[in-house]
């Protein structure tokens, strides 16, 4: 559907959320329940959905994890991505994109004084899949995509955090996840407000946490960072909003792609947020705020329409 309808508008086109995977990381949760080392803590009850600790007598050093599923997702979805770009339904550059959630995006399924064990055992599996990713795709084919929303979270002060410094402690995690990804796979970040039933966990005041946030990636990372997404919520094509987007300052092969494609507005609205961000920069991709999931299948067709009638082909 994404090759009929965007053909060469397409840069890349997602691994996709589906099935078990379709409601972000919650199925996650089942992975860290079934880890013989962990255990749901005790006070949980039966109806809520528990977080896990550590086992008694278990230590940090201990703790590891096996497959989290997203390596065996990637492996299975690219044999139907290489089907159709053998067929000719997707154009020869588009890459088959893979994203994947940050490694401490799980740690609201963990008890608070167990995530300083849990998340460097869960990162390093996460890493393991990145490679074995890699391994599964020809890296010209591949693009991985970390998605940043926990980490918003945290610099916004929506939730609370265990980092003596949380601006430091959130980019040196994002710069390790982009060090984990080899350097002839393209490589983007998501930064995003979240989705559940539509709605952000915080209305951002404008675009200055999400520059301030890309700047200090693009600073720190060393490998190319082929594209950064920027969500565009459904009411702001305000200069207000926009503004910040002036002090961007991403490498020269990164691409910006806002998120400002609505479906509840369709194409006029899309063109006035694409006309608020062109008086502040001249050129970008666009996407939805947050992907395509969390929609009724009828839906789709008429949402990838509107990336046809806004968009241009990729040079």
């Amino acid at each position: 559907m994404a090759g009929a309808i965007l053909g060469s508008r397409l840069r890349r086109v997602p691994d996709g959320e589906t099935g078990v995977r379709s409601a972000w990381i919650s199925w996650q949760h089942a992975v860290l329940m079934g880890n013989p080392l962990l255990e749901p803590e005790p006070e949980a009850s039966l109806s809520s959905r528990p977080r896990v600790r550590l086992r008694a007598g278990v230590t940090a050093r201990e703790l590891a994890f096996g497959p989290l599923g997203y390596a065996e997702a990637a492996r299975g979805s690219h044999a139907d991505f290489a089907r159709v770009k053998r067929e000719g339904v997707l154009p020869p550059r588009c890459r088959f994109q893979v994203s994947l959630p940050t490694p401490l995006a799980v740690q609201s399924f963990v008890v608070s004084d167990a995530r300083s064990a849990v998340e460097p055992a869960y990162e390093a599996r996460m890493l393991a899949e990145v490679n074995e990713i890699a391994a599964a795709v020809p890296s010209d084919q591949l693009a991985i995509q970390w998605d940043v929303a926990v980490e918003i979270g945290l610099w916004e002060g929506v939730w609370p955090t265990s980092f003596s410094d949380v601006k430091k402690g959130i980019i040196e995690r994002l710069v390790r996840l982009a060090d984990s990804v080899p350097a002839d796979v393209e490589l983007g970040y998501h930064l995003c407000y979240g989705d559940a039933g539509h709605k952000h966990f915080k209305e951002p005041a404008d675009t200055s946490n999400l520059v301030e946030i890309a700047n200090a990636i693009s600073i720190s990372v060393k490998r190319p960072i082929n594209w950064i997404h920027l969500p565009v919520p459904r009411a702001r094509h305000d200069d207000a909003y926009y503004a910040p987007l002036r002090n961007l300052q991403l490498h020269p092969e990164t691409e910006l792609y806002l998120g400002l494609v609505h479906l509840t507005d369709g194409a006029e609205g899309t063109r006035r947020r694409i006309a608020g961000a062109e008086q502040v920069v001249p050129g970008f991709g666009v996407a939805t705020e947050c992907g395509l999931g969390r929609r009724a299948p009828a839906t789709i067709p008429a949402l990838l329409r509107i990336h046809a009638e806004v968009a241009g082909p990729v040079a």
